[in-house]
């Protein structure tokens, strides 16, 4: 049997700045899944993280910044994109995968009261720009304009709207909660539908 005095014993020297961060995050997503952003608070990860409140602060100036990051580690990247060559199909799955996860408990409630908070907290709005909205739109705007370089779709489309269009049609069932139980796979693939009506030049792409 190992006793303490045989066990081997941790070095004293600085831990890897991935590992930190990953404790971190680990509390963070933790806090934010258990008690919600309203329950949030940067002393609570602190405690339950084990690091030390000026590293915390260096790498996350504010609750809101660290909030979406803790929530971006919990949920992973539910929406990655696939280019398969069929724009219809493609945008179906990430629609499909989007809509799951803001369906989800407690993910989506989540979601939505990072996105209300955002509001009024300009560091966390910022984050979301530069880590989740942002990256996101430039993804579906690549894989819009291969499928009109392939003249998949019409090459006057505006792809922002369309991008609004299919997005803010699920952030509006997000946020009015008597809409959020119809976030399901048939709204997705019906928003996708109906959304590229007049749109797609290729019949041969799937409409599964």
């Amino acid at each position: 049997m190992t006793d303490a005095a045989t066990m081997p014993k941790r070095g004293r020297g600085r831990r890897p700045i991935a590992d930190v961060r990953a404790d971190v995050l680990e509390a963070a997503a933790a806090v934010l899944m258990t008690e919600g952003v309203g329950g949030f608070t940067v002393e609570k990860v602190i405690v339950a993280s084990g690091v030390s409140s000026a590293t915390v602060y260096k790498h996350w100036p504010s609750r809101g910044a660290l909030a979406l990051d803790g929530y971006l580690h919990a949920v992973g990247d539910e929406i990655a994109v696939r280019d398969t060559e069929d724009v219809h199909a493609d945008l179906t799955r990430m629609v499909t995968a989007f809509v799951r996860m803001l369906a989800h408990e407690p993910a989506g409630p989540v979601f939505a009261q990072l996105i209300g908070a955002a509001q009024t907290d300009p560091e966390l709005a910022a984050q979301f720009d530069d880590h989740y909205f942002g990256p996101r739109r430039r993804e579906a705007f690549a894989l819009l304009d291969r499928a009109k370089a392939r003249r998949q779709i019409r090459a006057d489309v505006d792809l922002g709207l369309l991008v609004d269009l299919i997005w803010g049609a699920c952030y509006i069932r997000l946020l009015l909660p008597h809409l959020t139980a119809q976030l399901t796979t048939n709204f997705a693939r019906a928003v996708v539908d109906q959304a590229l009506v007049g749109v797609l030049l290729d019949t041969g792409s799937s409409q599964a």
